[in-house]
C-alpha cells in the first residue's frame, strides 16, 4: 500500500492498494470518530461495493444511510444535488457527520458538492472505484456539477478528509472506462514526467495502476499544495479540458470525460504544434500514446459547434481565454488568448 500525504487547507491521506474497501471503517474510523456516514453512490457501483463498504463502517461502530442516484454525467446536475441534500436532511446528518462517495467521478463531485453545502459544510471521505477518479478528481478538494450551458459550472472547493483507493476495484471496470482513467494519467504525465511518459510507452497504464496511480496523485498534491483554490498554477491540470468539455456537451456525454480529454489534449497538442509551441516529436509521441490506449484523438463536432460551446467554459476570462499547451513531454504553459481565437486554435489541431 501506498500513502500520499496532501498539505491543503485541511490536510488528508491518500491510500493506494489492494483491499482498501474491506477495512474502510477502521481506517475512517482513525481520522473521524464514529458517528453516521451518508454512503452515495450510483446504480452500476452500489450492487459491486455497497454491501461491502457498509458492513465495514458498522463493524466499525457507523450509523450508515444509503443513497443511490442513477449512474451517468447525466446525473450530476442540480435536480440530483438536491435530491442528495435532502437525503442527508432526512436522515438527520449534522455537522459531525460524514459522505462517503463511493464511485467515479460524478459521485465523487456530486457527493462532495453535497458535502460541501449541507449545513455550510460537513466532512467527506471519498472512495474511488475508477482509475479516472483514483488519478485526478477524488484528490484535490473540487467539487462540483454540470448546468445545461457547461460541466461543473456550479461548485466549492471542499477537502475530503480521506482518500481510500482500492485498486482491487479497478479489475471489475469496463473497457472504456479503463481507457478513461489512462487519458488522465496521460495528460499528468504530459504535464510532469518525461520518465512517467516514457514508461507508458513501454508498459500498458493497466498493467502498473499503482505506480501510474501514485505518480499523479504526488503531482497533484504539490499542485494543490501550491495553488488549492485554483488561481495558477493549478490550471496546468486543465490540459485538454477546455476542448474536451465543448466535445462532451456537443455530443451529449456520448463520450467518458476521459475520452473527451483524450480529444482535447490531441486537439492543443496539434495546434501547439501548428505554431512552433510543441516540438514535432513530442506532439507525434503524445498522439501516438493516447491512440496506442485506444482513446479518440479526432472529432466528427465542427469547430463552430464547439467553438460556441468553448465560450461557456469556467476557465473563460472575459473576452480571453487560457489554453494549457504542451511545449515537451514534462513541460507545459499557459497561453492567454483572446476568447474568439479560440475557433482558430482548435482548426490548427485539426477541428473542422
Amino acid at each position: 500500500m501506498r500513502t500520499v500525504r496532501v498539505e491543503a487547507s485541511s490536510a488528508y491521506d491518500v491510500l493506494i492498494g489492494p483491499g482498501l474497501l474491506g477495512e474502510c471503517g477502521a481506517r475512517i474510523a482513525k481520522v473521524i470518530a464514529p458517528c453516521t456516514a451518508a454512503l452515495v453512490s450510483d446504480s452500476n457501483v452500489a450492487p459491486l461495493y455497497a454491501a461491502r463498504v457498509r458492513e465495514s463502517l458498522e463493524t466499525a461502530g457507523f450509523r450508515v444511510a444509503e443513497f443511490r442516484f442513477p449512474a451517468g454525467e447525466r446525473s450530476k446536475n442540480l435536480e440530483v444535488w438536491a435530491e442528495t441534500v435532502s437525503f442527508l436532511a432526512e436522515n438527520r446528518l449534522g455537522r459531525g457527520d460524514f459522505v462517503a462517495a463511493l464511485g467515479g467521478g460524478v459521485t465523487g463531485d456530486l457527493a462532495g458538492f453535497a458535502a460541501s453545502a449541507y449545513q455550510r459544510g460537513i466532512r467527506c471521505v471519498q472512495l474511488p472505484t475508477t482509475l479516472l477518479s483514483a488519478v485526478d478528481s477524488s484528490v484535490g478538494g473540487k467539487t462540483a456539477v454540470d448546468l445545461p450551458q457547461g460541466k461543473n459550472l456550479v461548485g466549492s472547493f471542499h477537502q475530503p478528509s480521506l482518500v481510500l483507493c482500492d485498486t482491487d476495484t479497478l479489475a471489475t471496470l469496463p473497457d472504456v472506462q479503463l481507457r478513461s482513467g489512462c487519458a488522465e494519467a496521460i495528460k499528468c504525465a504530459v504535464l510532469s514526467s518525461e520518465e512517467l511518459f516514457a514508461r507508458m510507452e513501454t508498459v500498458p497504464i493497466p498493467d502498473m495502476l499503482e505506480d501510474t496511480i501514485t505518480a499523479c496523485v504526488e503531482y497533484k498534491r504539490g499542485v494543490v499544495a501550491r495553488d488549492e483554490f485554483d488561481t495558477g498554477e493549478r490550471a496546468f491540470l486543465n490540459l485538454g479540458h477546455t476542448v474536451g468539455h465543448a466535445v462532451e456537451k456537443c455530443g451529449g456525454y456520448a463520450l467518458t470525460h476521459g475520452e473527451a480529454v483524450a480529444v482535447g489534449l490531441a486537439v492543443v497538442t496539434r495546434a501547439a504544434a501548428a505554431r512552433g509551441i510543441c516540438s514535432p516529436r513530442a506532439a507525434e509521441r503524445i498522439v501516438a500514446l493516447l491512440e496506442k490506449t485506444g482513446l479518440p484523438v479526432t472529432t466528427d463536432i465542427g469547430a463552430t459547434e464547439l467553438f460556441e460551446a468553448a465560450l461557456s467554459d469556467k476557465k473563460r476570462r472575459g473576452d480571453s481565454i487560457r489554453l494549457i499547451l504542451p511545449e515537451e513531454i514534462g513541460r507545459c504553459r499557459i497561453e492567454t488568448v483572446p476568447a474568439a481565437d479560440l475557433i482558430g486554435w482548435m482548426r490548427d489541431g485539426g477541428v473542422r
